[in-house]
C-alpha cells in the first residue's frame, strides 16, 4: 500500500489506516496482519525524508523506498560495479573513479569478481561475530523498500532518464547491500590497489623492480568541531560536521531522519545506499566524522622461491601462492558478449600486486578492513549514544569505524575526539624490526612495507581488540574536553591546541609536525570565536555564529601572504614570467589590495589570488619563520619575498588571466561553478591547500581558456551545525549538492541554490517541528 498526503497533523498508520496522533509524538506504525513492513515517510523542505517504523526493519523499508525515489539510478549503477558487471554493460575500456582511484571497467570487474567469488563476504555474514540481528533486519527492510519502489514504478517508467529502460537496472539483493557496506569500508585501504590486484601476473623474465603505490584516490576529507561548555555562550555542547566528499557518484551523502519509537530517533545524513545515519544528532548528542590520517593497510615484501615466481619463502619454508581464476563478461565493440578469464594471485598476507613482481621478489597488500562488516553496527551504536561517555563506550565495544575519526559533543557540555578507526597492529618497535628491506626503508613512514619472509613480521594484536591484527582502544588517541576538540584530516596530535596528544603509535600519523593551512585555520577560527575577535559578535559560540564561521570563506594563505605580495608588487611593478615575458603587475596589486580576503563567489580578487598563490604554494622555502612545535597554529609564517620564484609566481598568475582575456578582478563565482545539470551555479570556497576551511575542489586550480576551473569534483557536502540544549537539539544543515542525483528531480539542485545564498535547512527533529514544514507531504508504505 502507498498513500501520498499533504497533512497539517501527525499521521499514524495502523493496519493500513491514517489516524491523528499528538503533535509532539512520532507517528506510530503498527503492522497489520500479514504485513512485514510498514513505514511513514514525511518529507519536509528540500525533500528531506523523516521515516518512522515500528521496527528497525520497517524503518529500513521506508529508508530504502525514499532513497530509491531520489537516487535509484545512482544505486543501480553502483550495484553493477559491485557485482563486477561494468564491462558487460559499458565495455571494458571505459574509465571511472569510484572513490579509491581511477580504474578501467575491466580492472574494477576483476577486483570485485575476485572478492565476490571468494566467498569471503558470505563467511563474514555467517560468522557468529558478524553483523547484529538488528542491523540485518534493517538491511533486509531497506532492500525490500528499494525494490518496492522499483517494482511499483517499473524500469521503463523511472523518472530519472539516466537509467530509464536500461538493462542494468534490477532489484537489489541483500548481498548487494552488504557488498556496498564492505566496499565503503575499503576506502583509503585495499580498494586503492584495484588495478594492481587486477593486473598482477608472474614476470615473463626477470621482471622490473618497482615499489607499488596505491592509486591516487578521489580526494576526500572533512572538518569537525566538538565544542564544549567553555566554548559556547550558554554552556551547551555543539558540533560542526563538515565532510568533504565527492559531489557525484556512489559516495554522496543523503539526508534523512530515522525513528523507531523507544529505540531510535536520529537526524542527519547517511552514506549512499546504507540504512543508518553516519553523521547526525539525537536528543542529547551529536557526532560527525573526518577521514583519519592513520594507515589502513601495509604491504609485505615477498622473497620468492628460486625458479618459481608463484611461490615465496617464510622462515625458510616455501609456500605456494593461491590462484583464483576470475571470469568477467565483456561487451565488444559489436555489442556481443564474451568471457574473459584471468588468474589472480594471493599470499598468506593478501593479494599479490602487479608492480615490483620480479623473478626474485613480489609485494602483497593486507587491508585492515578486508574482513570487517562492523561499520554499520558502529553507526547504529553511535546514533543511540546519549552522551560522549556512551560514544566512547560504543566505539570501544564495536570497533567498526573503518577509516574515520569521530568527534562528538553532548547536552552536558562535553566534547570528545577519538581516532577509533581500524588500524593495522604495527607498533613502532615492530616497524623498526620488520621494515628492514631496501624497499621498506626507502618508503617508510609514508608507506609501510614489512618483511614477508619472516613470520614474526605479520601484524600483532592487542588484548582489547575485537579481532586479531588491529590496535585496540587503549592504543588509540582520544581526548575529552570542556573547551573544544577538532580535526581537519591531520593526525590526532593537535586535536586541541592547548593539550597536544602524544604517545600513540606512528601508524596513526605523525606527532609534532607541520599542520596544513586548513588545520591551522580551524584552530584559529575556534580560538578567535572564543575570544570574540573574529568580527562575529561577543565571545563564544551560538548556532547563528557557528553557521557564519562555517561559511565565512576565510583563506589562511591570503591572511598570511596577501600584504607581502602587494608590497612586493609595489616595489617591483614589472615582473618576469616563467617564459621570460615582462608583466606589468601594478593593476594586480590594486585588485589584491581591495580584495576582502574571502573566497566568496562575489569577491573580486579571489581568482587572482588563486592564480598567484598557485605558483607560491609548491616553493619549499616560501616561509621566513619556520615551523615551531611549541607554536604549531601560528607557524610557519611570513612570506620569503627574497625568493626570486615568488615574483615569478606573481607574474605567471597575472599572465594567465591576461592571456585568456579575463579581468584581474574576475569574481570567483564566475569561474568556479557546479556541474551543468545544476545550472552552472557559482560555488564558494577553495581547496584546503589554498587555506580554506570551507573546501571546494574543482577539476583544476589553474584558470582554463573558457574562464573556468571546470566542474566541482568534491568539497563541503553535508554541513551540519548542531546545538544540544537542555530543551532538546537545535540544528541547521545543508547538503551542498542536494538530495537527488536525478537531473529531472526538483531536489537535484534546490539545496545547491540554497548553499549559493549561504542558506540552511532547519533541522526538524520533533513532530511539532516537522508539522510546521511548508509543503509537508506524507507517504505510508507497507507490504
Amino acid at each position: 500500500m502507498v498513500r501520498s498526503l499533504v497533512v497539517g497533523a501527525v499521521v499514524t498508520a495502523l493496519a493500513g489506516s491514517v489516524l491523528a496522533a499528538p503533535a509532539s509524538a512520532a507517528p506510530g506504525v503498527a503492522l497489520a496482519d500479514g504485513k512485514t513492513y510498514s513505514a511513514v515517510i514525511q518529507r519536509t523542505e528540500y525533500g528531506v525524508p523523516h521515516i518512522t517504523g515500528a521496527t528497525m526493519g520497517s524503518a529500513g523499508y521506508g529508508f530504502g523506498y525514499a532513497y530509491a525515489q531520489d537516487n535509484l539510478c545512482q544505486m543501480a549503477e553502483h550495484v553493477t560495479t559491485l557485482a563486477g558487471q561494468r564491462s558487460a554493460h559499458f565495455g571494458p575500456e571505459g574509465r571511472f573513479n569510484n572513490g579509491p582511484g581511477t580504474f578501467t571497467n575491466l580492472e574494477s570487474d576483476l577486483y570485485f569478481r575476485a572478492f565476490n567469488d571468494s566467498g569471503r563476504l558470505e563467511n563474514l555474514l555467517a560468522d557468529k561475530s558478524g553483523p547484529s540481528l538488528e542491523v540485518r533486519e534493517t538491511m533486509r527492510g531497506y532492500v525490500a523498500g528499494f525494490n518496492r519502489y522499483l517494482r511499483t514504478t517499473g524500469v521503463d517508467r523511472l523518472p530519472d532518464p539516466t537509467c530509464r529502460g536500461r538493462a542494468w537496472v534490477r532489484p537489489l539483493t541483500e548481498l548487494d547491500l552488504w557488498r556496498n557496506l564492505h566496499d565503503s569500508s575499503q576506502l583509503t585501504g585495499l580498494s586503492s590497489f584495484t588495478s594492481l590486484i587486477a593486473n598482477a601476473k608472474p614476470p615473463a623474465g626477470k621482471g622490473t623492480p618497482a615499489i607499488p603505490a596505491a592509486a591516487e584516490m578521489m580526494s576526500v576529507g572533512s572538518n569537525a568541531w566538538g565544542l564544549g561548555k567553555e566554548a559556547t555562550r550558554d554552556g551547551s555542547g555543539m558540533v560542526l560536521g563538515n565532510p568533504h566528499f565527492p559531489w557525484a557518484g556512489p559516495n554522496r551523502l543523503y539526508q534523512a531522519q530515522l525513528t523507531v519509537p523507544g529505540k531510535l530517533n536520529v537526524l542527519g545524513a547517511a552514506l549512499a545506499g546504507l540504512p543508518t545515519i553516519a553523521i547526525g544528532h539525537n536528543e542529547s548528542m551529536a557526532w560527525t566524522h573526518t577521514v583519519s590520517s592513520a594507515s589502513r593497510f601495509t604491504m609485505f615484501e615477498l622473497k620468492l622461491a628460486p625458479g618459481d615466481p608463484t611461490s615465496y619463502v617464510v622462515d625458510g619454508k616455501t609456500e605456494p601462492m593461491s590462484k583464483q581464476t576470475v571470469r568477467v563478461q565483456v561487451r565488444g565493440a559489436d555489442g556481443a558478449l564474451s568471457t574473459m578469464e584471468r588468474v589472480l594471485y594471493r599470499s598468506r598476507y593478501g593479494p599479490v600486486l602487479a608492480d615490483g613482481w620480479t623473478s626474485t621478489m613480489a609485494f602483497a597488500v593486507r587491508g585492515s578492513n578486508e574482513d570487517s562488516l562492523r561499520a554499520i553496527d558502529q553507526e547504529l551504536a553511535l546514533a543511540k549514544a546519549k552522551d560522549v561517555t556512551e560514544v566512547k563506550e560504543a566505539l570501544n565495544r564495536v570497533q567498526g569505524s573503518a577509516f574515520t575519526n569521530t568527534v562528538a559533543a553532548d547536552a552536558k557540555g562535553q566534547s570528545f575526539y577519538a581516532d577509533a578507526s581500524v588500524v593495522p597492529h604495527v607498533t613502532d618497535a615492530h616497524a623498526q624490526r620488520c621494515v628492514d628491506t631496501p624497499a621498506g626503508r626507502a618508503s617508510y613512514p609514508a608507506r609501510v612495507i614489512l618483511n614477508g619472509s619472516r613470520q614474526e613480521c605479520g601484524w600483532g594484536s592487542d588484548p582489547d581488540a575485537v579481532v586479531a591484527g588491529i590496535f585496540g582502544p587503549k592504543s588509540q588517541p582520544a581526548q575529552q574536553r570542556a573547551d573544544y576538540v577538532q580535526n581537519a584530516n591531520e593526525s590526532a596530535w593537535l586535536t586541541n591546541a592547548f593539550a597536544p596528544l602524544t604517545g600513540y603509535p606512528r601508524m596513526y600519523g605523525p606527532q609534532a609536525d607541520t599542520r596544513s593551512p586548513r588545520d591551522r585555520l580551524s584552530h584559529l577560527m575556534v580560538d578567535q570565536r572564543r575570544a570574540g575577535s573574529d568580527g562575529l559578535g561577543a565571545p563564544g559560540f551560538d548556532l547563528p555564529n557557528l553557521q557564519q564561521a562555517m561559511l565565512g570563506n576565510r583563506t589562511l594563505t591570503g591572511e598570511l601572504f596577501r600584504d607581502a605580495v602587494t608590497g612586493l608588487i609595489e616595489a617591483n611593478p614589472t615582473m618576469t614570467a616563467t617564459d621570460g615575458a615582462k608583466i606589468d603587475v601594478r593593476a594586480a596589486g590594486a585588485v589584491l589590495t581591495k580584495w576582502d580576503g574571502r573566497m566568496d563567489t562575489d569577491s573580486p580578487g579571489a581568482v587572482l589570488w588563486r592564480e598567484v598563490y598557485g605558483g607560491i604554494r609548491p616553493l619549499p622555502n616560501k616561509f621566513v619563520v619556520p615551523f615551531d612545535p611549541k607554536d604549531p597554529v601560528r607557524t610557519p609564517h611570513t612570506l620569503n619575498t627574497a625568493e626570486p620564484k615568488v615574483k615569478t609566481a606573481i607574474a605567471d598568475g597575472v599572465q594567465r588571466l591576461l592571456r585568456n582575456n579575463l579581468p584581474l578582478e574576475l569574481e570567483l563565482g564566475k569561474a568556479q561553478r557546479d556541474v551543468p545539470s545544476r545550472k552552472l551555479l557559482p560555488i564558494q570556497g577553495c581547496t584546503g591547500g589554498e587555506g580554506c576551511f570551507n573546501v571546494t575542489e574543482p577539476s583544476t586550480t589553474k584558470i582554463q581558456a573558457d574562464g573556468s576551473y571546470g566542474k566541482v569534483e568534491m568539497g563541503s557536502s553535508f554541513i551540519m551545525a548542531a546545538q544540544l540544549t537542555g530543551n532538546g537539539p537545535r540544528s541547521q544543515s545543508v547538503l551542498t549538492y542536494s538530495q537527488s542525483a536525478n537531473p529531472a528531480s526538483p531536489h537535484h539542485y534546490d539545496q545547491t541554490e540554497l548553499y549559493v545564498r549561504k542558506g540552511w535547512v532547519p533541522g526538524r527533529y520533533t513532530q511539532m517541528e516537522i508539522l510546521k514544514a511548508p509543503g509537508l507531504t506524507t507517504e505510508v508504505v507497507s507490504e
